[in-house]
């Protein structure tokens, strides 16, 4: 959460020289930063850090071009990224966030394909309205609908019809309130698959965790208004819109899902 540059402090205008100093106080913090981030990063692919969960269940997803088991989805690689899509069925707006995400994906897919990591976004959306506005944002990864299967269910990005009649859910390994609008959620999985074929389950982030996805964020935070993240939200909800949106008005709401200028609903109220 960023707070209102006009409420800071006026920026001292200082010598070259002054400057360098100051810069380099700070870089001694970033490298200690960048250490903890190395150390992390570490513990995650070493196999002795996160345990691994086999996949017992079958799932198979609806493609494009016809049912796809979870295995298929690797592609002939052995790791598999997929990017929990919050879109479930009949959503006609879509999630801000979620879409500058896989916005990410245009330049680096390829890199990732030749490191040996499959991307792919799941959404609980039938796998009609997937296409529908993969084609209007003109995205080129692989989309696949959890529609016909429990997979978001049991990754925590949707809530059970037990969880909405309660009106708490787990999410982010916790139990939270279940916001009637906000029935699929955002999230990221990574998945792994041994020589004999057999799928394990190695990390998930969800939530705020998913900023580590966001490059974008490393560009804003080196400006000096930051990601300026003042709205109501404080949060990328506040200045974040469909790739084709800006500078088109409109608004997103709470749930993070934007409304078109002349869509007329009662969010606009």
């Amino acid at each position: 959460m960023s707070s209102d540059p006009s409420r800071r402090r006026p920026p001292r205008i200082v010598s070259r020289e002054e400057w360098r100093e100051a810069r380099i106080a700070l870089l001694a913090r970033e490298k200690e930063l960048t250490a903890m981030k190395d150390s992390l990063a570490a513990q995650r692919v070493q196999r002795r850090s996160l345990p691994w969960v086999r996949i017992e269940k079958d799932y198979v997803f609806d493609a494009p071009t016809g049912p796809k088991t979870l295995s298929q989805l690797f592609d002939g690689r052995s790791q598999l990224f997929i990017k929990h899509f919050m879109m479930g069925p009949g959503q006609s707006r879509q999630c801000v966030g979620c879409s500058l995400e896989v916005d990410h994906l245009a330049g680096i897919r390829v890199h990732l394909e030749n490191h040996d990591i499959t991307y792919v976004a799941v959404a609980r959306a039938p796998i009609e309205e997937i296409e529908l506005l993969k084609r209007k944002m003109g995205w080129g990864f692989t989309w696949v609908s959890s529609y016909r299967n429990d997979f978001n269910f049991d990754f925590n990005v949707s809530f059970s019809d037990d969880e909405i009649a309660l009106g708490r859910g787990t999410y982010n390994y916790q139990q939270v309130a279940v916001h009637p609008g906000m029935i699929d959620l955002s999230g990221d999985s990574i998945f792994v698959k041994d020589e004999d074929g057999q799928v394990y389950h190695t990390y998930s982030a969800y939530a705020r965790g998913g900023e580590q996805f966001l490059g974008i964020y490393a560009y804003l935070d080196a400006t000096p208004k930051g990601r300026a993240e003042n709205g109501p939200y404080h949060s990328l909800t506040d200045w974040a819109r469909p790739h084709n949106m800006y500078g088109r008005g409109g608004m997103v709401e709470g749930t993070g899902r934007y409304h078109a200028a002349d869509c007329g609903c009662a969010a606009h109220l």
